[in-house]
């Protein structure tokens, strides 16, 4: 008998899959994997030197820092936002040049105590490119993770150490590379806890066999095939919103090609509860598979203080988890197929067992698809578009007159 592996996590959905449906789909699943790119991403360890982080991140940790900035975007930066929570530096996630998260960052570090990590596998990544001058020329200190292009170029112009980036899919290598372990541990994240937590997951849902990933997997495609296109997450602690996030990415940019696939959206939840949920219950039906994320025990969590009985005396995340199971069964009573998501804690060992869950599910239902799970071909169309623009330093006018042009041509008898 397989023993059973201590996993940080639950799943409960409606309705639930016949055992003949699950059968089939665990074969085509089967039958799917040889046309596409194992998965690399289950390997927790050739990709990684944690030797070479420690003796890296020692050199930088002779001096004391309070803040950690983190450049990228995407895949680059999205599993380390999954770990934020558990940082002991203040962290500074800047994703593009929006100018608010760029002044509210230099307005409040400096070049004494923070260090830049721009994490760019090409380069070439213009939200990183745009960004990064600004700090050189303040003169904070960098540790780059890149592999080539103009940031590398930057980076060594400035002597600043780089560590290699590799040619992987980025939002599936994050977690088992320099892009998020790196940034991870000279934050002050236990990241050997995350990475055992994380191979944990892999060896209980990358079996190929039935596991809740692949049944979690096998549900969303059962209702993508009757039509439902978007699922929507509700993490119900902040502590999981980054992971959301990579989920978001993930089922949006693994499976929506080729015309198939489906979209990931979130929103903070209970807020979520107060803005999208009438729609969910009473709006169109057979479009939205809403996915609800708790947590049994969030960490600082408090004893709350009312007036009201049946509230006085309860801990803050008993009353949000109330409300997530309220939630959940008044989804249910609608006929709106559903699915919540526990975990123990958010700590890196669930985080890691949380992660792997995503990305085997994600994994499974592109096989389900027949899509390929590693690429995202049709993403540089619009970079393309802008560095064009760009560098002819087009006008807004201009810019808006391509767009109806294209858009004349391309919607002639659209209506």
């Amino acid at each position: 008998m397989k023993k059973k592996l201590n996993i940080g996590l639950n799943l409960e959905y409606y309705p639930r899959l016949k055992e003949g449906l699950l059968t089939k789909n665990i074969e085509r699943v089967n039958q799917n994997k040889e046309h596409w790119q194992k998965p690399f991403f289950t390997d927790t360890t050739s990709y990684l030197d944690l030797e070479e982080i420690r003796e890296i991140s020692a050199k930088f940790m002779k001096e004391e820092f309070k803040n950690v900035i983190v450049l990228g975007t995407g895949g680059s930066i999205q599993t380390f936002l999954a770990l934020r929570h558990l940082s002991k530096k203040r962290i500074f996630p800047i994703t593009s040049s929006r100018a608010i998260e760029l002044r509210n960052c230099l307005e409040n570090t400096s070049s004494n105590d923070s260090i830049v990590i721009p994490i760019s596998r090409s380069g070439e990544t213009l939200d990183i490119n745009s960004t990064i001058g600004f700090f050189i020329e303040k003169g904070y200190k960098f540790l780059g993770l890149s592999s080539r292009g103009k940031m590398n170029e930057l980076l060594k112009k400035v002597s600043a150490p780089i560590m290699d980036v590799p040619d992987l899919s980025g939002r599936f290598a994050a977690s088992i590379t320099n892009v998020a372990i790196f940034p991870a541990y000279i934050s002050g994240i236990d990241i050997e806890t995350f990475l055992k937590g994380l191979k944990q997951g892999y060896d209980e849902f990358m079996t190929f066999h039935n596991n809740l990933s692949l049944e979690f997997a096998s549900f969303i495609y059962q209702l993508y095939m009757k039509g439902y296109k978007v699922v929507f997450s509700m993490p119900y602690s902040k502590n999981l919103e980054g992971s959301i996030g990579l989920f978001v990415q993930e089922i949006s940019e693994s499976t929506g090609k080729e015309d198939k696939g489906l979209m990931g959206a979130y929103q903070e939840a209970p807020l979520s509860q107060h803005s999208v949920l009438e729609y969910i219950l009473g709006g169109t039906k057979g479009a939205v598979v809403p996915v609800i994320f708790t947590l049994e025990n969030e960490f600082g969590d408090i004893t709350l203080k009312s007036s009201i009985e049946h509230i006085n005396g309860k801990s803050a995340q008993t009353v949000i988890n109330y409300q997530a199971d309220a939630t959940f069964q008044a989804i249910i009573d609608q006929e709106v197929p559903c699915a919540k998501i526990s975990l123990k804690d958010p700590s890196e060992k669930n985080i890691g067992n949380l992660i792997s869950f995503i990305q085997s599910t994600v994994y499974y239902l592109c096989l389900l698809l027949d899509v390929n799970w590693s690429n995202n071909p049709k993403v540089n169309i619009g970079k393309e578009i802008c560095n064009k623009a760009l560098k002819e330093n087009l006008s807004e006018q201009k810019r808006k007159n391509n767009r109806q042009e294209l858009a004349e041509k391309k919607f002639h008898s659209f209506y």
